[in-house]
């Protein structure tokens, strides 16, 4: 007889099985390779214009306090 344990895997397992050959999980994880790349080049190029505009801002306190804002 198999231990709980064995069973609950084996149950998983053939959920995890069952999901994998839906068309839904075929198009997102074709639509998820393609997309990647464009979602981390615009959180990297985002990334950067937040950094300018807040060395821009951080410069412009600076001024405004005369020098004594860190």
């Amino acid at each position: 007889m198999n231990s709980k344990e064995e069973r609950i895997a084996r149950r998983h397992r053939l959920r995890d099985e069952r999901m994998k050959a839906t068309p839904g999980y075929k198009v997102f994880s074709v639509m998820f390779t393609i997309g990647y790349p464009f979602v981390a080049v615009f959180t990297t190029v985002f990334s950067g214009i937040l950094a300018f505009f807040s060395a821009i801002s951080r410069g412009i306190a600076w001024i405004v306090s005369g020098g004594k804002s860190r």
